[in-house]
């Protein structure tokens, strides 16, 4: 059996779909296509250039830049060598995080987009495995150790012409078991652990998500997460790519926020039939669909409403969608779906069937709401250490609130706190073994001791098992509220609930320490309540419109008690007894959430303790207490 590698894979997807389009790039007016034929000799030169600059198999270089056709090439590049790539986020703007990466992976090249080249400038003067750094983009003045990618290109037509097999014996010389990658975890603690993965890992990992997902030779995704991402990496390039679909790129801005206005523009323009989403990226279109239905006013809003209640009803939790007296329903879901529905439809191109969401847990009311749409976004489970894929729902088979079916040829136990497997139904940690499982941590053998037991990844997460098969993540066991009686309880489901549920509500985290109660941090919807101070006639900046404010918010949380329009979903005792307000949200830049968009739950402990102290008085039972109200009065000002 020939070695089943990355630069394999993309040999063999070049002899069997060489006239499709790989890749859609927008860098004028337009976008243009690249073929796998046309991409095919770029990967050759570039990988014969590094050569020609020394590199070798088993050495590290670094990949920093946004997603684009470059990135493809400097990783094809960089793997047909059989050298390891060390893709970093672009996000990574602390340089001593950036400098870790780089130095604790040895490094010896870094292939880097023209805007991130300051930041590995800077770090590399202190990096003397650091040999070269290859930039993607033309620079007017470069320092004796920089190269551009067109004299990679130029040194690699020159070396093929010497050595015309040299880039296909390299990649004859890769082995399934070599190391692809080492992706860096996001760094939520002082040492950020490497997690190795091999070519085996990914091209296992490809194959399984590809017998989950079924992926057409037509279609096209518009790859918005970050391309160093492993659920972007592994399902939006290399499955799109083993599928022969085509790959399409934002258009980038000359800032990041200019690159985010871009995406909607972007969707219309490549009309994705497949997009790839994490929570955050949901609650964005969800409340841009939203805001959209209210500028038509009140009249539209009704009727979106009564639809959207409708198909809610109608489509329950997909697998029984239409069932029982629903059916009744049919008639009306229709009519709204062409009235309504369609339209907002054209707003993601027309085309797009699906998305496939990753990261975090995604609420169920988001998957209702948008199962509603007609665009169903269907929820997955992994971790970059299982190359990430563990389960998704699909179109053939999903059931909403849950994270799908296991991989074919994965193994999954759930165990409990001494390692034993729990029957089916029981919660517990959720434990897998396959071929798609990390080599390891580099140069962190106590980690992967930990991790990996008998080839067993126990990933720290908590889920079960239905019977039907779906597995139903709930949380992280480090993230768990635990009662003064010990009892414990995951968190991230209500809190994605509450948010979810809750216009007025932006994040909350649950905090809960053997504590007699659970109290709340809230960042609140500033646009939504400013709305609905005005709505009212008040002010954030009088005690009447701060108690307003605050009551709303309590009323949002008090939904989920005893009487309330969500009542029942969640045990009361875990619902906060006391709200601390924040004036700032949690976010990449102030660390509080990571490069997945997941709460740094220690951190935010840490760095909200006082308020988190207070919330355990007499005083903090009562939502308008003086730091609320502080808070509040603040809404007006500007950012």
């Amino acid at each position: 059996m020939p070695e089943r590698t990355l630069p394999g894979l993309f040999e063999e997807s070049v002899k069997a779909f060489s006239s499709n389009v790989l890749i859609w790039e927008k860098t004028g007016s337009r976008y243009e296509p690249t073929t796998f034929a046309d991409m095919h000799p770029l990967v050759h030169q570039f990988a014969a250039g590094l050569l020609a600059l020394g590199l070798r198999r088993g050495d590290r270089a670094a990949l920093v830049s946004e997603g684009r056709r470059d990135w493809i090439t400097a990783e094809l590049g960089i793997l047909a060598t059989g050298a390891i790539n060390v893709p970093i986020s672009v996000k990574v703007d602390e340089l001593s995080d950036l400098k870790f990466r780089l130095a604790h992976s040895g490094c010896r090249m870094a292939i880097v987009s023209k805007s991130q080249l300051g930041k590995v400038r800077q770090v590399g003067k202190d990096l003397p495995d650091l040999a070269t750094i290859v930039v993607l983009d033309t620079v007017e003045a470069r320092t004796p150790d920089e190269i551009t990618m067109a004299e990679v290109l130029s040194r690699g037509r020159d070396l093929l012409v010497s050595r015309p097999t040299a880039v296909e014996d390299a990649i004859a010389a890769v082995k399934e078991a070599d190391p692809a990658n080492i992706c860096y975890t996001s760094g939520t603690t002082a040492d950020p652990k490497g997690i190795v993965l091999t070519h085996r890992n990914y091209t296992a990992n490809i194959e399984q998500s590809r017998a989950l997902v079924d992926c057409h030779e037509d279609y096209v995704s518009l790859l918005i997460l970050p391309w160093d991402h492993a659920f972007a990496h592994t399902c939006g390039i290399y499955s799109l790519m083993a599928s022969g679909a085509a790959i399409a790129s934002i258009e980038l801005g000359r800032t990041p926020m200019e690159t985010l206005r871009n995406i909607p523009l972007n969707i219309k323009e490549t009309r994705p039939q497949l997009l790839l989403s994490v929570p955050s990226l949901a609650k964005s279109f969800r409340r841009t669909i939203e805001k959209g239905v209210r500028e038509k006013g009140p009249r539209v809003e009704a009727l979106f409403a009564k639809a959207m209640k409708a198909a809610i009803d109608y489509n329950a939790e997909g697998w029984n969608r239409g069932q029982g007296r629903k059916k009744l329903k049919k008639p009306l879901v229709a009519l709204s779906d062409k009235l309504i529905f369609s339209k907002i439809r054209a707003n993601f191109g027309g085309r797009l069937q699906f998305f496939v969401g990753g990261g975090a847990l995604l609420d169920i009311d988001l998957q209702r709401f948008f199962y509603a749409l007609g665009i169903p976004m269907f929820q997955g489970y992994g971790l970059t250490e299982a190359a990430p894929v563990i389960s998704a729902n699909s179109l053939e088979a999903h059931k909403l609130g849950s994270s799908g079916r296991v991989a074919p040829g994965l193994e999954l136990r759930i165990c409990d706190d001494n390692g034993a497997e729990l029957p089916q139904g029981r919660t517990g940690e959720i434990v897998v073994r396959g071929e798609n499982v990390m080599a390891g941590y580099w140069k962190n053998d106590k980690a992967t001791r930990e991790t990996i037991r008998e080839g067993w990844l126990y990933t720290g997460d908590l889920g079960y098992l239905d019977a039907d098969g779906f597995l139903f993540v709930l949380g992280r066991v480090k993230s768990l509220l635990i009662g003064s009686d010990g009892e414990k309880y995951s968190p991230e489901m209500i809190e994605e609930a509450v948010a979810a549920a809750s216009p007025a509500i932006e994040q909350i985290m649950l905090f809960n320490d053997q504590s007699p109660y659970t109290v709340a941090l809230v960042v609140p919807n500033k646009e939504v309540l400013l709305r609905f101070l005005k709505g009212r006639g008040l002010s954030a900046k009088t005690p009447e419109g701060q108690e307003a404010a605050l009551r709303l918010l309590e009323r949002q949380i008090d939904a989920f008690r005893e009487g309330g329009a969500h009542a029942g979903e969640f045990p009361a005792r875990w619902l906060p007894a006391a709200v601390a307000v924040l004036g700032e949200g949690f976010t990449e830049q102030n660390h509080l959430l990571n490069s997945t968009m997941k709460m740094v739950r220690g951190r935010i402990t840490e760095f909200y303790r006082n308020r988190l102290d207070r919330l355990f008085t007499a005083e903090a039972k009562d939502i308008v207490h003086a730091q609320n109200r502080t808070i509040i009065s603040r809404l007006e000002e500007a950012p």
